[in-house]
């Protein structure tokens, strides 16, 4: 099994997450951003839609179909979104992972 497949806890996919988005962020100049768990996308690190489509393509292409962003997403209305943060993401993408393991 690959680390991408057994690494499915919270603090595992907090550090690959973080990864992604210091990704995104070093765009912007912000990849020394601190990301916790309480993190929100919108306040905090002052992603844009656009971002989030980005980090959706990183999400899949790590992860693959198990984790599909825009579905998570879609579930939610626009101050969910807007108060989203990375620990529900995290813990979305363990759920998601657990139950396709």
């Amino acid at each position: 099994m690959s680390i991408e497949t057994t690494a499915t806890g919270e603090a595992a996919v907090l550090a690959q997450l973080g990864g992604m988005l210091r990704e995104l962020l070093a765009e912007y100049g912000l990849d020394d951003a601190e990301i916790t768990m309480d993190t929100t996308f919108h306040d905090d690190l002052e992603l844009e839609s656009v971002d989030l489509v980005a980090l959706s393509g990183q999400l899949r292409e790590h992860y693959g179909d198990r984790v599909n962003l825009a579905t998570f997403i879609a579930e939610r209305d626009l101050d969910e979104i807007i108060a989203l943060t990375v620990g529900e993401l995290v813990r979305y993408v363990v759920a998601s992972l657990r139950a396709s393991a």
